[in-house]
């Protein structure tokens, strides 16, 4: 049995302003359609847009500017996004356990970790992002540096059994990890990161929960329409 995974809407509204920054149409420096106007040109959501706006600005594809609109900051979007979209069964459904199992613990310890996090921790979860950005392309570097910003959340927490826990869990699925990069690429964890950071700086635990939970869903969602 082959489970084929499919774009979601995001996923294709990202493909659009990929291309589009990448041929050349929207070149550096200039401004891209507004939220509104990409809604009407791709017919879908304005939550679909603004998410994938907001993936291209976690990985400094895009830029923000308050008052002005968004524009174009790189056009360099290679290497992001997963290129195979194949599993067998029995990595399907592996894959499928670790997901469930960690959205289970880990919507809690970002709760815990907002509520928390000491300024040492945000330093040392600023540290993972970063290393990510900079490990995007080599796939070893940015799933060890993925699993080490949960590893630093469950940390920030204070509880030493969720942090063993997933500690444990990491330790014996590298490969379902090194699985999931590959079909997913590199945006969603920079932009969940992202998003996951800012709530844990603003201590706010109830966004942390929502991010980490909507991390790990679209995860096992996308798995699931193929």
């Amino acid at each position: 049995m082959v489970h084929i995974v499919k774009a979601n809407v995001t996923q294709q509204v990202f493909e659009y302003l990929r291309e589009n920054i990448e041929n050349g149409t929207w070149p550096i420096g200039s401004k891209i359609p507004s939220e509104n106007e990409l809604t009407k040109i791709l017919s879908v959501s304005r939550s679909s847009i603004r998410m994938a706006i907001q993936q291209c600005i976690a990985l400094d594809v895009l830029e923000s500017q308050h008052g002005r609109g968004t524009f174009v900051k790189h056009n360099d979007v290679s290497g992001i996004i997963g290129t195979v979209n194949t599993l067998n069964e029995t990595d399907y459904d592996d894959i499928c356990e670790v997901l469930e199992f960690r959205k289970i613990i880990e919507k809690e310890s970002a709760c815990m970790a907002a509520q928390h996090a000491a300024p040492e921790h945000i330093v040392a979860l600023e540290a993972c992002l970063q290393k990510m950005k900079d490990s995007i392309g080599n796939a070893d570097a940015f799933v060890y540096q993925d699993m080490l910003f949960h590893k630093e959340i469950c940390k920030a927490a204070g509880n030493h059994i969720l942090e063993f826990s997933l500690c444990n869990v990491f330790d014996k699925t590298v490969h379902s990890h090194k699985q999931i990069n590959d079909l997913f690429g590199y945006k969603d964890g920079i932009y969940y990161h992202t998003m996951l950071l800012k709530a844990i700086q603003e201590k706010n635990p109830k966004k942390a929960k929502h991010f980490m939970k909507e991390h790990l869903q679209q995860a096992i969602d996308t798995l699931r329409t193929g």
